[in-house]
């Protein structure tokens, strides 16, 4: 097993998940308990360390201990000395990873998120995952995206910066980049209003599992509850949501079994707004630190879409990814053993010198090549259009605030966290604009 999510006394979570505890209502707040988990207290950046490691070659392989800080969801207490994984640095060693389902498979996370989420394309390998996807790439398609840029995304940032508008000043992470994207998410799916600050704590709980495996147990349990009455609604009225297009898509004549739609939408809910959240905030950081660059946007936005790519291979929200070597095969001239676990540093092949100028440098003016923050290959991410979607429409929003630029009082605005990155804060100033609601 690559890993094992360490639970509230440091033992592993896959070795006890049925230590799921009653958790009361409290005043935890899951936005900070989520970013110290993932280190966002700890070092500041791990690229200067993947740098280093890539000199060694586009593969290397390391004990867990040696390359994953204390502070990230990794445990390495157990693992014996002579344990390896390998870690993929090299932008065209990743490309031949993750496009490889034959030989590396997905298969691990069952042993880890999927104590909570249930069953998803996480971890699903062919032909199980293409299926499953072609069902729900049904609630995703070109034309219901741009219905929900209409209808949901655009008015609802536009009411969020509104409301901080008047102001002339706002903190961009906690009022714009993480409330956004899980409104939008709430919105697609018709949950309730009143109920939506419930999801959106049970939503960040969720991917909590390495730091508390009980509240984020509690989680998933609260999240499929809430979702049954109103899958058994929409199977029975179709309306017109994410939760009725998933409860309605077929394939050759099979639909999803109600399970396979609660594990989607647990997926769903932290993993739309996690990515965007973070993305968001990752490209505001790198503009506002940036100004001619902010400037130059700010002017001509036929350069949103290359600031939003740049800012995605920059600063990747979610740094590396994992799959297990189905037999054994060689990469690049790396020999990998069949069991052996393998981690795609996506943050690291984004910064891979053989293929950027400058890889450290944000630039949105340099010649664009694809990423790898999706990832790549038949696990490429479903949501991907969604996110860069609402990047788009949130940065024009921001950039129609007039004078918009870094507080001077800010000290150290930066990026943190190690498995997942963005910026805690954003605190910004901007000429007050003259509300249009009566």
């Amino acid at each position: 097993m690559i890993t094992g999510l360490a639970g509230p006394e440091g033992e592993s979570v896959a070795a006890n998940p049925e230590a799921v505890g009653t958790v009361p209502a409290d005043e935890h707040d899951p936005f900070e308990a989520f970013l110290w988990a993932d280190g966002a207290a700890g070092e500041r950046s791990p690229y200067p360390r993947w740098r280093e490691l890539r000199r060694e070659g586009p593969i290397v392989a390391v004990h867990p201990r040696d390359v994953f800080p204390l502070h990230a969801n990794v445990s390495t207490a157990s693992l014996p000395e002579d344990f390896r994984i390998h870690l993929v640095l090299g932008h065209s060693a990743a490309l031949e990873v993750l496009r490889d389902g034959e030989r590396f498979s997905s298969s691990l996370y069952a042993a880890t998120i999927g104590l909570v989420m249930g069953r998803t394309i996480l971890q699903m390998d062919e032909p199980e995952h293409g299926r499953f996807r072609a069902l729900l790439q049904q609630a995703f398609t070109r034309r219901a995206l741009a219905r929900w840029d209409t209808l949901v995304i655009r008015p609802t940032v536009a009411r969020l910066v509104e409301s901080v508008g008047r102001r002339g000043r706002a903190e961009l992470v906690r009022e714009i980049a993480w409330p956004f994207p899980i409104e939008v998410i709430a919105e697609m799916l018709g949950l309730p209003k009143d109920d939506r600050a419930r999801f959106h704590r049970w939503a960040i709980e969720l991917i909590s599992i390495a730091g508390d495996f009980p509240r984020a147990a509690n989680a998933a349990k609260a999240l499929a509850e809430c979702f049954a009455p109103l899958l058994a609604a929409r199977r029975k009225a179709r309306g017109a949501d994410l939760i009725s297009e998933l409860a309605h898509a077929t394939l050759d004549g099979d639909g999803l079994a109600d399970e396979d739609i609660f594990s989607f939408l647990r997926l769903l809910l932290p993993a739309g707004a996690e990515t965007t959240f973070r993305s968001l905030g990752n490209l505001l950081l790198g503009l506002l630190t940036h100004p001619d660059q902010l400037e130059a946007v700010r002017r001509d936005r036929s350069l949103v879409d290359r600031a939003i790519e740049e800012a995605l291979r920059w600063e990747t929200p979610l740094t590396r990814i994992a799959r297990l070597c189905r037999e054994a095969t060689v990469v690049e001239g790396v020999p990998i053993p069949a069991g052996g676990p393998v981690v795609v540093v996506l943050g690291a092949a984004n910064r891979d010198e053989a293929r950027w100028e400058r890889p450290d440098e944000f630039d949105v003016m340099r010649p664009p090549h694809p990423h790898v923050s999706f990832a790549f290959g038949p696990h490429r991410c479903l949501g991907m259009q969604l996110a860069r979607m609402e990047m788009r429409a949130a940065l024009n929003a921001l950039l129609d605030l007039p004078g918009l630029r870094l507080d001077p009082a800010a000290e150290d605005v930066h990026v943190a966290g190690d498995i997942f990155r963005s910026p805690r804060r954003l605190p910004v100033v901007f000429e007050p604009v003259a509300s249009d609601s009566p």
